[in-house]
């Protein structure tokens, strides 16, 4: 299956923070979430895809070509969505599309049109009386106007109504039909990502925890209750990360299968939400450092 994105072995080191050894890929075709607390290196890996960073080394290829060779052919086939404003404020949409439109090849004035009408987006005012919402259907409109097949969004449901939210996922999930456009979704909000990811690719602290279709999670991981004379040193080796209380103890697993077998019916075993799993997996990687300190 043919890979739109592919870090391999990347490393980067600035202000106190390193991306150690970083290799990621992403399928074409379909939604991949991407996930990771903040300050973990989301936004940075972001920039290292778009070349606004470069890594220390290591090596980042989009549609199997590096920006070395071919940056003008790379970006000439992705949109990006910012969750902040980056369109001059003291012009219209109409005079910002006249900038945007002679960069790219494949513009499309019909495409930009239908979506304008559809977000019910003002060609006449100036940007900068838009809310949030506008401004991110006017970063959609933009890069769906010059046919992009890959999409990358960067926390674009931030700040915005779950009304709003809820349109944007349906768009995306129309967007998605035809399995030739590809979109790396990377959010805070998880939720949004139940809706639409059928790949999620974890990060923490700079490593890639896993890359898993989205069902997968759901096979493999489990949140488990019970009472904590069920542990033992060998039973807490099962688990990512245990939280205790006087009420017995609720931990994350990487081995549903496992666990039920080793615990049967004395726990109660449930379904994880992805927030879980990036609580579970903080909290278990800073036991290890504490452990070993």
């Amino acid at each position: 299956m043919e890979n739109v994105i592919e870090l391999q072995h990347v490393n980067k080191a600035f202000n106190g923070f390193q991306m150690k050894d970083l290799s990621i890929s992403v399928k074409k075709g379909f939604v991949t979430g991407f996930i990771g607390g903040n300050g973990v290196g989301k936004s940075t890996t972001i920039k290292m895809i778009m070349n606004l960073l470069q890594p220390d080394s290591g090596t980042i290829s989009l549609f199997g070509m590096d920006y070395k060779k071919h940056e003008k052919e790379i970006k000439q086939r992705i949109g990006f969505v910012f969750d902040d404003n980056i369109f001059y404020e003291n012009i219209t949409l109409a005079e910002m599309k006249q900038m945007i439109k002679p960069a790219y090849k494949n513009w499309d004035d019909a495409i930009f049109k239908q979506y304008v009408d559809m977000f019910e987006l003002p060609l006449k005012k100036n940007i900068k009386t838009f809310s949030k919402g506008m401004m991110m259907k006017a970063s959609l409109t933009m890069a769906l106007s010059h046919h992009a097949e890959l999409i990358i969004m960067d926390e674009p449901t931030s700040g915005l109504d779950p009304i709003f939210r809820r349109e944007l996922l349906d768009i995306l999930h129309d967007l998605m039909q035809n399995g030739e456009r590809t979109i790396f979704f990377s959010t805070h909000i998880t939720t949004d990502l139940d809706r639409i990811a059928d790949y999620i690719t974890f990060i923490h602290n700079g490593q890639h925890i896993f890359t898993k279709e989205y069902y997968k999670i759901e096979e493999e991981y489990a949140i488990v209750k019970g009472e904590t004379n069920l542990l033992d040193r060998d039973t807490e080796k099962e688990f990512i990360a245990i939280r205790k209380s006087n009420h017995g103890f609720e931990a994350l697993t990487t081995n549903k299968k496992r666990t039920e077998d080793i615990f049967g019916e004395t726990v109660i075993i449930e379904k994880p939400t992805l927030e879980d799993i990036m609580l579970y997996t903080k909290k278990g990687r800073e036991n290890d450092v504490q452990s070993r300190s």
